[in-house]
């Protein structure tokens, strides 16, 4: 059956989707991204008339082959398989056992190397056995530096992940044909950066995405976007396949004699490095920044210019660039009676267009930055879920020391309780607080020294407080048992 070979996309597009169950503001670990990308591939092949294999080489490594879809070939796909056991050291020395080898040895004293014939008779973990014409010995264990030299590349190694599809056409022809498939290995998120207005009133927003891929595929200058929301599918992953470090174990005993006792073992090399670009000069201009599409009950981000979607590499991309919005910094506090602490430092905004923003936002991490003098210094970090448009919320920044609160209370009788609430504010400017008041199942505020509101269902305490100065309230719960 004649092969014909794709030995690359001619096109590519590659759609990012978070890791499930992973929170927005949470960092990824780069050596296990649990998210994955729809990658779609425009291909060309001249295919011979008749029954034919056809190998697309260079897909993903962590390509699921069962989500495969190929469109515009003139016949129907009969099987597909994913060549994914790449060549590495460890993989090429698994697929040598019980083959023969050239064992090279090296004396580190005089430097001379010798060559013999070996068979190698253990697997990749633990220490390397091979068969010398001496017996059986521990490669690289002893006075003598080893290395071993193979005879060829054992079938089924490749140097690529490939996929191979079993296809027919009535007559030979050119054909263009688009593949997609579902691969593990990739995930984004995405990060806010506020920097406060002199007046605070107001603030400069950036907004990052970080796409990472994991996988031993790059994508270059790939037409990229990432999906925000919370796709509904079952995690089906698939252990890894391909690569891998080969490294030997000698023991501290063998059953057998070696030339000189084993050095201590090298530590094992460290992972390959996450190769971290950032494309800042040309995605922080207006014209590209990413740009938000509905899908559904999702949302996807499309970045404007093709990227390159690296290997084992992160990248960030401009979702918002410098963009004036409107905010209000708040300090939250939840206070029960005899309680006391820091109220929270909060920033509200208003997702709509006429406080700069109307577009849903994706969650990820906020760092808040303040002016001070001609540096901008960090102030808080917080996090904030995926945001809809029109929707108004607070992202929360940490203890505030400088504001804080004091509840002492005293019983009037069985069923009712006074409770005093004190708030200082500390800082040389006004703060606006809001409260919440803490009470027990069925109980009720039946009388407040001020006007309470409501939210969530307990009482609210809404008060400006001044600089250096202090406010106060006194009110009374009505407990529903005693």
């Amino acid at each position: 059956m004649p092969i014909v070979m794709s030995a690359a996309p001619s096109g590519l597009a590659v759609t990012i989707y978070r890791a499930p169950g992973r929170s927005p503001d949470a960092v990824f670990s780069p050596g296990w991204l649990g998210g994955f990308a729809l990658i779609t591939e425009q291909r060309d092949v001249d295919l011979p008339a008749g029954t034919s294999t056809l190998r697309f080489e260079g897909v993903a490594a962590g390509m699921l082959a069962e989500s495969a879809i190929i469109s515009g070939l003139p016949g129907d796909v009969r099987e597909k398989n994913l060549d994914a056991e790449l060549l590495s050291p460890r993989n090429l020395y698994a697929r040598a056992f019980g083959r023969p080898v050239v064992l090279r040895r090296r004396d580190p004293v005089n430097g001379q190397v010798r060559e013999e014939p070996a068979i190698i008779r253990s697997g990749p973990d633990g220490a390397a056995v091979v068969q010398t014409r001496a017996g059986y010995e521990l490669a690289n264990c002893g006075f003598l530096k080893d290395s071993i030299a193979y005879q060829g590349l054992p079938k089924g190694l490749n140097a690529r992940p490939t996929l191979s599809v079993e296809t027919q056409s009535p007559t030979a022809r050119h054909v263009r044909m688009t593949l997609s498939y579902l691969a593990w290995g990739f995930d984004w998120n995405a990060h806010y950066v506020l920097k406060l207005a002199p007046d605070g009133r107001g603030a400069t927003m950036t907004a990052w995405l970080t796409l990472a891929s994991g996988d031993d595929t790059s994508f270059p200058e790939a037409t990229t976007a990432v999906v925000a929301g919370k796709p509904n599918f079952e995690e089906t992953r698939p252990g890894r396949q391909g690569g891998g470090f080969l490294r030997f174990d000698c023991g501290a005993t063998a059953p057998w004699p070696v030339a000189a006792p084993a050095a201590p073992p090298a530590p094992p090399p460290p992972p390959a490095p996450m190769e971290i670009m950032v494309t800042a000069s040309r995605m922080m201009k207006a014209d590209y920044v990413a740009q938000e599409e509905a899908l559904g009950d999702l949302h996807l981000y499309r970045l404007p210019v093709a990227t390159t979607v690296a290997a084992h590499a992160q990248k960030q991309v401009a979702l918002l660039a410098d963009r004036r919005v409107s905010l209000q910094l708040v300090h939250l506090a939840t206070i029960a009676p005899d309680d006391e602490g820091q109220a929270l430092m909060g920033v509200r905004l208003r997702n709509r267009r006429e406080d700069g923003l109307g577009l849903a936002l994706p969650g990820g991490r906020v760092s808040l930055l303040q002016p001070d003098g001609a540096a901008a210094v960090p102030v808080g970090e917080g996090r904030m879920d995926d945001k809809a448009e029109g929707e108004t919320f607070d992202i929360r920044m940490g203890a505030s020391p400088l504001v804080r609160f004091v509840s002492v209370s005293r019983s009037l009788s069985s069923k009712a309780q006074r409770v005093h609430v004190t708030l200082t504010n500390a800082k040389p400017g006004p703060v606006h607080v809001e409260a919440r008041l803490q009470l027990g199942d069925g109980d009720v505020v039946a009388a407040s020294s001020r006007r309470l509101g409501r939210k969530d269902g307990a009482p609210l305490w809404v008060v400006d407080v001044p600089a250096h100065g202090r406010a106060e309230l006194t009110y009374t719960i009505r407990r529903a048992r005693p």
